[in-house]
Protein backbone atom coordinates (compact mmCIF):
# COMPACT_ATOMS: atom_id res chain seq x y z
CA UNK A 1 0.00 0.00 0.00
CA UNK A 2 1.37 3.43 -0.86
CA UNK A 3 2.63 5.19 2.26
CA UNK A 4 3.50 8.83 2.92
CA UNK A 5 6.47 9.05 0.51
CA UNK A 6 4.52 7.51 -2.35
CA UNK A 7 1.40 9.63 -1.81
CA UNK A 8 3.46 12.78 -1.40
CA UNK A 9 5.27 12.03 -4.65
CA UNK A 10 1.94 11.54 -6.43
CA UNK A 11 0.71 14.84 -4.94
CA UNK A 12 3.72 16.74 -6.22
CA UNK A 13 3.27 15.44 -9.75
CA UNK A 14 -0.51 15.80 -9.78
CA UNK A 15 -0.76 19.38 -8.52
CA UNK A 16 0.66 21.25 -11.54
CA UNK A 17 -1.51 19.16 -13.87
CA UNK A 18 -4.91 19.77 -12.27
CA UNK A 19 -4.84 22.87 -10.03
CA UNK A 20 -7.03 25.58 -11.54
CA UNK A 21 -8.93 23.13 -13.74
CA UNK A 22 -12.69 22.63 -13.43
CA UNK A 23 -14.36 19.22 -13.45
CA UNK A 24 -16.98 19.24 -16.24
CA UNK A 25 -18.09 15.59 -16.26
CA UNK A 26 -17.56 12.33 -14.40
CA UNK A 27 -17.89 8.60 -14.98
CA UNK A 28 -17.42 5.76 -12.52
CA UNK A 29 -17.38 2.02 -12.13
CA UNK A 30 -20.58 1.15 -10.24
CA UNK A 31 -18.77 -1.40 -8.05
CA UNK A 32 -17.90 -1.24 -5.20
CA UNK A 33 -20.24 1.65 -4.44
CA UNK A 34 -19.08 2.13 -0.86
CA UNK A 35 -15.54 3.03 -1.96
CA UNK A 36 -16.50 5.42 -4.74
CA UNK A 37 -18.95 7.99 -3.43
CA UNK A 38 -20.75 11.16 -4.59
CA UNK A 39 -18.45 11.63 -7.57
CA UNK A 40 -21.03 13.73 -9.41
CA UNK A 41 -20.69 16.42 -6.74
CA UNK A 42 -17.34 17.30 -8.30
CA UNK A 43 -18.97 18.54 -11.51
CA UNK A 44 -18.61 22.32 -11.75
CA UNK A 45 -15.92 22.39 -9.06
CA UNK A 46 -12.60 24.09 -9.69
CA UNK A 47 -9.60 22.31 -8.15
CA UNK A 48 -8.00 24.81 -5.77
CA UNK A 49 -5.01 22.76 -4.62
CA UNK A 50 -3.74 19.22 -4.09
CA UNK A 51 -2.92 18.49 -0.47
CA UNK A 52 -2.02 15.42 1.51
CA UNK A 53 -2.85 14.18 4.99
CA UNK A 54 -1.20 10.90 5.94
CA UNK A 55 -1.92 8.54 3.03
CA UNK A 56 -4.86 10.60 1.74
CA UNK A 57 -4.92 13.12 -1.09
CA UNK A 58 -7.19 16.13 -0.48
CA UNK A 59 -8.36 18.32 -3.36
CA UNK A 60 -10.52 21.30 -2.29
CA UNK A 61 -13.07 22.27 -4.93
CA UNK A 62 -14.61 25.69 -5.39
CA UNK A 63 -18.22 25.22 -6.38
CA UNK A 64 -19.98 26.89 -9.29
CA UNK A 65 -21.30 29.20 -6.59
CA UNK A 66 -19.26 30.28 -3.55
CA UNK A 67 -21.78 28.70 -1.20
CA UNK A 68 -21.16 25.22 -2.63
CA UNK A 69 -17.51 24.25 -2.03
CA UNK A 70 -16.57 20.60 -1.61
CA UNK A 71 -13.52 18.41 -1.08
CA UNK A 72 -12.33 15.49 -3.19
CA UNK A 73 -10.73 12.79 -1.01
CA UNK A 74 -8.62 10.05 -2.59
CA UNK A 75 -6.96 7.02 -1.01
CA UNK A 76 -4.97 4.81 -3.38
CA UNK A 77 -5.55 1.62 -1.39
CA UNK A 78 -3.37 -1.31 -2.44
CA UNK A 79 -3.11 -0.69 -6.16
CA UNK A 80 -4.54 2.72 -7.02
CA UNK A 81 -2.86 4.73 -9.79
CA UNK A 82 -3.73 8.28 -10.84
CA UNK A 83 -3.08 9.54 -14.35
CA UNK A 84 -3.97 12.69 -16.27
CA UNK A 85 -4.66 11.67 -19.86
CA UNK A 86 -5.43 13.46 -23.09
CA UNK A 87 -9.08 13.83 -24.00
CA UNK A 88 -8.75 11.51 -27.00
CA UNK A 89 -8.42 8.65 -24.53
CA UNK A 90 -11.66 9.03 -22.54
CA UNK A 91 -11.52 5.48 -21.19
CA UNK A 92 -8.10 6.06 -19.68
CA UNK A 93 -6.41 3.11 -21.36
CA UNK A 94 -3.32 4.62 -22.95
CA UNK A 95 -0.20 3.58 -21.05
CA UNK A 96 -2.24 1.64 -18.49
CA UNK A 97 -2.24 -2.15 -18.83
CA UNK A 98 -5.68 -3.74 -18.65
CA UNK A 99 -8.73 -1.68 -17.85
CA UNK A 100 -9.52 -1.46 -14.10
CA UNK A 101 -10.49 2.20 -14.51
CA UNK A 102 -12.80 3.06 -11.60
CA UNK A 103 -13.29 6.82 -11.93
CA UNK A 104 -12.84 9.41 -14.68
CA UNK A 105 -13.02 13.14 -14.01
CA UNK A 106 -13.16 15.14 -17.24
CA UNK A 107 -11.44 18.52 -16.91
CA UNK A 108 -12.29 21.76 -18.69
CA UNK A 109 -9.18 21.58 -20.89
CA UNK A 110 -10.29 18.23 -22.31
CA UNK A 111 -7.94 16.07 -20.27
CA UNK A 112 -9.16 13.31 -17.94
CA UNK A 113 -8.07 12.55 -14.39
CA UNK A 114 -8.27 8.76 -14.09
CA UNK A 115 -8.17 6.44 -11.08
CA UNK A 116 -7.15 2.94 -12.06
CA UNK A 117 -7.38 0.34 -9.29
CA UNK A 118 -6.98 -3.35 -10.11
CA UNK A 119 -7.65 -4.59 -6.56
CA UNK A 120 -10.53 -2.19 -5.79
CA UNK A 121 -9.32 -1.10 -2.34
CA UNK A 122 -8.89 2.54 -3.34
CA UNK A 123 -11.35 5.23 -2.30
CA UNK A 124 -12.53 8.38 -4.03
CA UNK A 125 -15.34 10.48 -2.66
CA UNK A 126 -16.53 14.07 -2.61
CA UNK A 127 -17.51 15.46 0.79
CA UNK A 128 -18.31 18.76 2.45
CA UNK A 129 -15.05 20.61 3.18
CA UNK A 130 -13.38 19.19 6.26
CA UNK A 131 -16.26 16.81 7.06
CA UNK A 132 -13.80 14.09 7.94
CA UNK A 133 -15.31 12.82 11.18
CA UNK A 134 -18.53 11.82 9.40
CA UNK A 135 -17.55 11.18 5.80
CA UNK A 136 -13.90 10.12 6.14
CA UNK A 137 -13.40 9.03 9.77
CA UNK A 138 -9.89 7.67 9.23
CA UNK A 139 -8.78 11.21 8.41
CA UNK A 140 -10.24 12.60 11.61
CA UNK A 141 -8.07 10.43 13.87
CA UNK A 142 -4.69 10.85 12.15
CA UNK A 143 -1.69 11.76 14.24
CA UNK A 144 0.80 14.52 13.38
CA UNK A 145 2.56 14.73 10.04
CA UNK A 146 6.07 13.33 10.65
CA UNK A 147 7.90 15.83 8.45
CA UNK A 148 6.44 18.87 10.21
CA UNK A 149 7.04 20.55 13.56
CA UNK A 150 3.75 19.07 14.81
CA UNK A 151 5.58 15.74 15.16
CA UNK A 152 7.25 16.51 18.47
CA UNK A 153 9.53 14.19 20.38
CA UNK A 154 7.58 14.89 23.56
CA UNK A 155 4.26 13.79 22.11
CA UNK A 156 5.82 10.79 20.36
CA UNK A 157 7.59 9.53 23.49
CA UNK A 158 4.46 10.05 25.57
CA UNK A 159 2.39 8.08 23.07
CA UNK A 160 4.82 5.17 23.06
CA UNK A 161 5.03 5.10 26.85
CA UNK A 162 1.24 5.10 27.20
CA UNK A 163 0.67 1.91 25.21
CA UNK A 164 1.39 -1.77 25.80
CA UNK A 165 1.13 -2.63 22.11
CA UNK A 166 4.27 -3.44 20.15
CA UNK A 167 6.17 -0.44 18.90
CA UNK A 168 5.51 -1.48 15.29
CA UNK A 169 1.76 -1.65 15.95
CA UNK A 170 1.88 1.87 17.34
CA UNK A 171 3.68 3.14 14.23
CA UNK A 172 1.12 1.49 11.96
CA UNK A 173 -2.11 2.60 13.64
CA UNK A 174 -1.80 6.18 12.28
CA UNK A 175 -2.79 7.89 15.54
CA UNK A 176 0.74 8.31 16.86
CA UNK A 177 2.15 9.50 13.54
CA UNK A 178 0.43 9.78 10.15
CA UNK A 179 1.50 8.08 6.95
CA UNK A 180 3.86 5.35 8.20
CA UNK A 181 3.09 1.88 6.85
CA UNK A 182 4.79 -1.48 6.80
CA UNK A 183 7.80 -0.58 4.69
CA UNK A 184 8.88 2.52 6.55
CA UNK A 185 8.04 1.12 9.99
CA UNK A 186 10.53 -1.70 9.42
CA UNK A 187 13.11 0.69 8.01
CA UNK A 188 12.76 3.18 10.86
CA UNK A 189 12.93 0.52 13.57
CA UNK A 190 16.07 -0.98 12.02
CA UNK A 191 17.71 2.42 11.86
CA UNK A 192 16.81 3.09 15.52
CA UNK A 193 18.03 -0.42 16.57
CA UNK A 194 14.65 -1.32 18.11
CA UNK A 195 12.98 -4.73 17.79
CA UNK A 196 9.57 -4.38 16.06
CA UNK A 197 7.86 -6.32 18.86
CA UNK A 198 9.37 -4.26 21.69
CA UNK A 199 6.78 -3.23 24.28
CA UNK A 200 8.86 -0.78 26.28
CA UNK A 201 10.49 2.14 24.55
CA UNK A 202 12.09 4.63 26.89
CA UNK A 203 12.93 8.23 26.20
CA UNK A 204 16.35 7.55 24.69
CA UNK A 205 15.07 4.95 22.25
CA UNK A 206 12.00 7.05 21.47
CA UNK A 207 14.34 9.89 20.48
CA UNK A 208 16.27 7.57 18.16
CA UNK A 209 13.06 6.31 16.59
CA UNK A 210 11.63 9.80 16.23
CA UNK A 211 14.74 10.86 14.31
CA UNK A 212 14.76 7.66 12.26
CA UNK A 213 11.15 8.08 11.13
CA UNK A 214 11.87 11.58 9.89
CA UNK A 215 15.14 10.59 8.19
CA UNK A 216 13.71 7.53 6.43
CA UNK A 217 10.58 9.29 5.19
CA UNK A 218 12.50 12.35 3.98
CA UNK A 219 14.94 10.15 2.06
CA UNK A 220 12.09 8.13 0.53
CA UNK A 221 10.26 11.29 -0.55
CA UNK A 222 13.45 12.50 -2.20
CA UNK A 223 13.56 9.25 -4.21
CA UNK A 224 9.81 9.38 -4.96
CA UNK A 225 8.94 6.33 -2.87
CA UNK A 226 9.33 2.58 -3.20
CA UNK A 227 7.86 0.55 -6.06
CA UNK A 228 7.43 -3.21 -5.83
CA UNK A 229 4.43 -4.08 -8.00
CA UNK A 230 1.47 -1.71 -8.24
CA UNK A 231 2.69 1.72 -7.18
CA UNK A 232 3.40 4.14 -10.01
CA UNK A 233 3.75 7.89 -10.18
CA UNK A 234 1.38 10.06 -12.19
CA UNK A 235 3.91 10.06 -15.06
CA UNK A 236 3.92 6.24 -15.10
CA UNK A 237 7.40 5.89 -13.62
CA UNK A 238 8.37 3.94 -10.51
CA UNK A 239 9.73 5.19 -7.22
CA UNK A 240 13.51 4.87 -6.80
CA UNK A 241 13.87 4.07 -3.08
CA UNK A 242 13.80 0.27 -3.51
CA UNK A 243 17.58 -0.01 -3.70
CA UNK A 244 17.93 2.03 -0.49
CA UNK A 245 15.91 -0.35 1.71
CA UNK A 246 17.95 -1.81 4.54
CA UNK A 247 15.58 -4.49 5.85
CA UNK A 248 12.16 -4.55 4.20
CA UNK A 249 12.01 -7.42 1.70
CA UNK A 250 15.55 -8.56 2.58
CA UNK A 251 14.83 -11.48 4.95
CA UNK A 252 17.58 -14.10 4.71
CA UNK A 253 20.18 -11.58 3.56
CA UNK A 254 22.98 -10.12 5.72
CA UNK A 255 22.23 -7.09 7.87
CA UNK A 256 24.01 -4.12 6.33
CA UNK A 257 25.07 -2.95 9.78
CA UNK A 258 26.30 -6.08 11.58
CA UNK A 259 26.26 -8.89 9.01
CA UNK A 260 23.80 -11.14 10.86
CA UNK A 261 21.07 -12.81 8.81
CA UNK A 262 17.87 -10.76 8.69
CA UNK A 263 14.82 -12.59 9.99
CA UNK A 264 11.23 -12.67 8.79
CA UNK A 265 8.37 -12.72 11.29
CA UNK A 266 4.84 -11.45 11.79
CA UNK A 267 4.33 -8.43 14.06
CA UNK A 268 1.06 -6.51 14.35
CA UNK A 269 -0.37 -8.96 11.78
CA UNK A 270 2.06 -7.71 9.16
CA UNK A 271 5.04 -9.36 7.54
CA UNK A 272 8.12 -7.97 9.26
CA UNK A 273 11.88 -8.11 8.73
CA UNK A 274 14.40 -7.28 11.41
CA UNK A 275 17.92 -8.05 12.63
CA UNK A 276 17.88 -10.11 15.82
CA UNK A 277 21.49 -9.18 16.54
CA UNK A 278 21.28 -5.39 16.53
CA UNK A 279 17.59 -4.65 17.11
CA UNK A 280 16.83 -5.13 20.79
CA UNK A 281 13.55 -5.61 22.63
Amino acid sequence: MPELPEVESVRRQLAPLVVGRTVVATARDPYPARRIGDVDRAVGGRIVSVGRRGKFLLLPLEGPRPAHPSELVIHLGMSGILRVLDGDDPLGRIGMPGTHVRVRLVLDDGRVLVLRDARRFGRLTVIDPGDHARAAPALATLGPEPLTDDFSLEGFARGLAGSRASVKARLLDQRLVAGVGNIYADESLWRARIHPDARRVGRERAARLHAAVREVLAAAVEREGTSFRDYQLVNGQSGRYLTELDVYGRAGLPCRRCGATLRASVVAQRGTTHCAACQRR
